[in-house]
This record gives structure tokens, C-alpha cells and sequence, in this order.
């Protein structure tokens, strides 16, 4: 099957090309869990944040933000000691930021869906040297979630979690997934 350039042979990575990569995510639990990994990912690759998302569930509470939201000084100096995360003081400490960020966001679903206009904007790229790293949309949506609290939301960090959650569409036209994903 024809994949995106930036997924490997390795299988982990094109089960999550395959499946979940540019899929129109709406449901409010899977974004926020998308976007603190997303955060989780600044200054590392994206697989090596995949292979420890299972890690991260166990030991961040499913990613539920109110548990989040709560977690003790004394909890996430345990996390520094686990070696099945990223131990990153600063991401730890910025998810629970971000936990009790999102949980005074009104209808964060909808929310962040409204920098794309509330529906999946589908790029037309027939090469990856035509995928943005940033656009105007990405930028405007880290400005917002930095207001609004959060942190580790850079404009890149958001534009690949708006690639990510399929707010955008960036398969590009040799890969499978681009016709399996047009409305």
C-alpha cells in the first residue's frame, strides 16, 4: 500500500498511518489526549512518543483531565523515575497546566474545530515538499491555547496535531489514505 513519506516500515507506525493519521477526530477526550502527546513530542520524533502513548495512558490517568488536573508535585516526581515516558519535568508539569486549562474551555471540541471552519480542510498535495510545517490556522490556534493557558502549543505543535486529528488533510495524493479520507 502506497503511504505518506513519513511512515516507516515499521509496523506500530503504519498501523497509525493507516488508521488514525488524518481522521477526523471529534470526541473531546481522544483530542485533548492527542494534544498533550503532541506536546509531549517538541523536540522529538513523533514515533517515539507512539511506541510510549501506551505508557503515557497508564501512568497519566487515561488522559483524563480532571485526574490530570490534580496531580501532585510529589506524583510527577514519580514520573521522572519511569523510563516508559519521555521524563521532560517541563512537559509534566505543562500537562497538568493544560488539563486545567482545557477543563475551562466551553465546548473545547467545537472549539478547536473553529479554526478550520468546523469541517476538515482537505489539501490537494501532490508532493511532500508542498506540506506546510505552519499555516495562518495553526498559528491563530496557538495564540488562542497559550491564552487560554496552555502550554507546549507552539504552531507547529498545533498544526500537526490539526494533521494529526484530520482537522487538515495533508496525505498526499500518492498515498492510499488520500482518496479513502475525501468527503
Amino acid at each position: 500500500m502506497p503511504r505518506c513519506f513519513w511512515c516507516t516500515q515499521d509496523p506500530l507506525y503504519q498501523d497509525y498511518h493507516d488508521h488514525e493519521w488524518g481522521v477526523p477526530l471529534r470526541e473531546a477526550g481522544a483530542l485533548f489526549e492527542l494534544l498533550l502527546l503532541e506536546g509531549f513530542q517538541a523536540g522529538l520524533s513523533w514515533f517515539t512518543i507512539l511506541k510510549k502513548r501506551q505508557r503515557y495512558r497508564e501512568v497519566m490517568f487515561g488522559f483524563d483531565p480532571r485526574q490530570l488536573a490534580d496531580m501532585s508535585d510529589d506524583y510527577i516526581e514519580r514520573l521522572m523515575q519511569d523510563p516508559g515516558i519521555v521524563r521532560n519535568r517541563l512537559k509534566l508539569h505543562g500537562a497538568r497546566r493544560n488539563a486545567q486549562a482545557w477543563l475551562k474551555l466551553d465546548k473545547p471540541v467545537d472549539w478547536l474545530w473553529s479554526f478550520v471552519g468546523g469541517q476538515p480542510k482537505i489539501n490537494d498535495f501532490t508532493d511532500r515538499s508542498q506540506v506546510p510545517a505552519v499555516t495562518a490556522q495553526a498559528q491563530a490556534m496557538s495564540k488562542a491555547l497559550q491564552k487560554a493557558g496552555f502550554t507546549f502549543v507552539g504552531p507547529i505543535i498545533c498544526y500537526a496535531f490539526m494533521q494529526a486529528s484530520g482537522m487538515v488533510m495533508d496525505h498526499t495524493r500518492d498515498c492510499d489514505r488520500y482518496g479513502a479520507l475525501q468527503p
